[in-house]
C-alpha cells in the first residue's frame, strides 16, 4: 500500500509516495525550499509543487513544525510565519490540492511514530523520547508505544535560553560550532530532558542523524541509551503517510 507523505520544515518541504508495508519511500523524494516568510499560502504552494511532481491523486499526510490539534488546527508556529496560528491547515491544504484527502500532524510526532513502527524504537516499551534536530528541536514522547502528542520539548528553558535556540542543528550552523562543541550543548539538553522524564531510550532524528558518528561519542553522562534514528530524515515523510492511512 502506498500513501503520499510530505514533511514541512523550516528550511525545506520534502515528500514522496511511501510504501507502508516496508516503512520506506517508494520513490526518490522531491524537495523544494520553504518560502520566506513561510506563510500559509506560500507553504501550500510548495506542498502542491511537491505533490504535482509525482502526479499524485490520492490521500496525503502532511507534517507541520508546530502544535496541531484535531488533525487540522495549527496552534503554534515557532519556525514559520506567525500567521499560521489558528489556521485550519487541513482545510487550507485540501483546497490547494484540489480536494485531495489531507491529514496534518506535528512533524516530530510523525517522525516518532515512524521510528517506533519501523526504526530504532521498534518493539521498545517504557518511555521512549524521539528528538529531531533541525531548524528547531522537535520531540515525540512514547509510553509503552503510545504517543503523547504535541510535546514540543525543544521549547524548554535551558540556562536562560529556549533549548532549540542553543542546541538545534541551525544553532550549530549559526554559531559555527564544531561537532564536539555542539555535542556539549546537546548533552546539557538531554540531561535536562532526562531529569524531567527518565526515559529508557533517546532516539536522535532529523538530518543530523546521518552524521551520528561525529557527535554521539562526545555526549557523556546520560543514563538512557542514545541511538540515531534508523529512518533518518525520511521519518517525517513516512510518519505523515502512516497517519494519512489511518484516516483514509
Amino acid at each position: 500500500m502506498q500513501i503520499f507523505g510530505v514533511d514541512i520544515g523550516g528550511s525545506g518541504i520534502k515528500g514522496a509516495p511511501v510504501d507502508l508495508d516496508r516503512g520506506d519511500l517508494a520513490k526518490e523524494r522531491c524537495k523544494v525550499l520553504t518560502p520566506h516568510p513561510a506563510t500559509p499560502d506560500g507553504v501550500a504552494d510548495g506542498v502542491k509543487q511537491v505533490i504535482d511532481h509525482f502526479g499524485w491523486t490520492g490521500p496525503v499526510g502532511l507534517t507541520f513544525p508546530g502544535v496541531v490539534t484535531g488533525g487540522a488546527m495549527v496552534r503554534t508556529a515557532a519556525n514559520v510565519d506567525k500567521s499560521w496560528v489558528d489556521t485550519d491547515a487541513r482545510a487550507l491544504f485540501t483546497s490547494r490540492l484540489g480536494g485531495l484527502p489531507v491529514t496534518v500532524v506535528n512533524d516530530a510526532d510523525a517522525a516518532g511514530v515512524a521510528e517506533m513502527q519501523f526504526g530504532a524504537g521498534r518493539g521498545r516499551t517504557g518511555t521512549v523520547i524521539v528528538l529531531t534536530f533541525g531548524t528547531g528541536i522537535g520531540s515525540a514522547v512514547f509510553v509503552d508505544g503510545g504517543l503523547v502528542p504535541n510535546t514540543e520539548l525543544g521549547h524548554l528553558e535551558l540556562e536562560g535560553h529556549e533549548a532549540e535556540k542553543r542546541a538545534s542543528s541551525k544553532a550549530k550552523e549559526d554559531h559555527e560550532l564544531s561537532w564536539e562543541q555542539w555535542a556539549r550543548r546537546v548533552q546539557k539538553y538531554l540531561a535536562h530532558v532526562e531529569m524531567l522524564f527518565s526515559p529508557e531510550l533517546f532516539i536522535i532524528g532529523g538530518g543530523v542523524s546521518r552524521k551520528a558518528d561525529k557527535f554521539l561519542r562526545h555526549i557523556r553522562g546520560i543514563q538512557a541509551p542514545i541511538v540515531p534514528a534508523q529512518l533518518q530524515n525520511n521519518a517525517g515523510i513516512v510518519g505523515a503517510a502512516m497517519r494519512a492511512a489511518q484516516h483514509a
